[in-house]
């Protein structure tokens, strides 16, 4: 093995031993909103709040990996969820109901406020679609692209082992579905399944 090799693989190991790695369990609530603009997210965070989560789009549940830098208060926070959510449109007057479950990977990077009780970050997201086809009523919704790209930006509370987190996330690539008549086979619709997200949960730390 190279002094060079060793070099780099102690330099690793001395960073990590001294890096703050907390692991702990999420769960989120998603609510479908027209943009990143604040007014768009409050009056969704609004409507959210008066309707008690009724209005809520989906869920997802996973696990959160936080690796703090030893200085200058930046971290790393890969993710991985299971998320499943529930997106509509309305075709001659019927309304589709387009139900997605998918593996979300968020790569999040951030950074620490007042002693690490509070934190915002932003990164990627990559998501896999779990499932690619269904029928509603005379329909068939067809997922066209398994693998899409998005981005998420927002801020954490940390409260001895609880966290409580709010986030937008958007897309930076599409969703594309096709929206099929059953019987006829005929092509209907295309569109994008990939919806803005508020999203606003809560977890635990091990």
């Amino acid at each position: 093995m190279s002094k060079k090799l060793i070099s780099t693989l102690a330099l690793f190991l001395g960073i990590m031993a001294y890096s703050q790695v907390t692991i702990g369990l999420r769960a989120n609530a998603l609510f479908n909103t027209s943009s990143a603009k604040w007014k768009d997210i409050e009056s969704t965070a609004t409507n959210a709040w008066e309707n008690k989560g009724d209005n809520s789009a989906g869920f997802n549940i996973g696990l959160a990996a936080k690796i703090g830098s030893p200085v200058g208060g930046w971290f790393v926070m890969p993710e991985v969820y299971y998320t499943t959510f529930k997106n509509s449109l309305t075709v001659d007057d019927v309304t589709v109901e387009a139900k997605s479950n998918r593996i979300d990977v968020p790569v999040l990077v951030g950074h620490n406020f007042l002693l690490g009780k509070l934190a915002a970050f932003v990164g990627p997201v990559a998501s896999y679609n779990l499932s690619s086809k269904k029928t509603y009523d005379d329909f068939k919704v067809n997922a066209e692209n398994e693998f899409t790209v998005g981005y998420q930006f927002g801020a954490q509370a940390t409260l001895s082992k609880f966290v409580i987190n709010a986030r937008y996330e958007g897309a930076f690539s599409k969703d594309t579905r096709n929206v099929i008549d059953a019987v006829s086979g005929d092509y209907v619709v295309r569109y994008d399944n990939r919806p803005s997200m508020f999203i606003v949960g809560i977890g635990y730390n091990f």
